[in-house]
């Protein structure tokens, strides 16, 4: 998948690396005897919100599948793009889903979220 962000194709990948991506971004973090561990669950946490048009998420979703681009839109980009009147939105989430549904590493997360 491809999306046009501030003049540059992007191309989205939604891989093992999107997922890793995605924790960063918005896994669940606990603090323990004063340090932090990450414990993964960005897909999980964003699926759900994904699938209920939220604008944030789908912008943490776009800026972590865009990965594999040499110049990463930045998180300003992503969001500025989100914004822009002239983004068909409703679509732009509609084809996140649809890949994310194809996408060999996040299918059965996307499928079993959705039972």
């Amino acid at each position: 998948m491809q999306l046009n962000i501030n003049g540059t194709d992007c191309e989205l990948n939604f891989g093992v690396q999107f997922v890793r991506e995605l924790d960063k971004v918005a896994g669940m973090e606990l603090s323990i005897q004063g340090q932090n561990h990450n414990f993964g669950m960005g897909l999980v946490k964003t699926l759900p919100a994904l699938q209920g048009f939220d604008p944030a998420v789908l912008s943490d979703v776009v800026y972590c599948a865009c990965w594999p681009n040499k110049k990463r839109p930045s998180r300003k980009d992503v969001d500025a793009f989100i914004d822009d009147q002239n983004t068909d939105l409703e679509q732009v989430f509609k084809d996140v889903l649809v890949e994310m549904k194809n996408a060999n590493g996040v299918k059965l997360a996307t499928k079993n979220l959705q039972a």
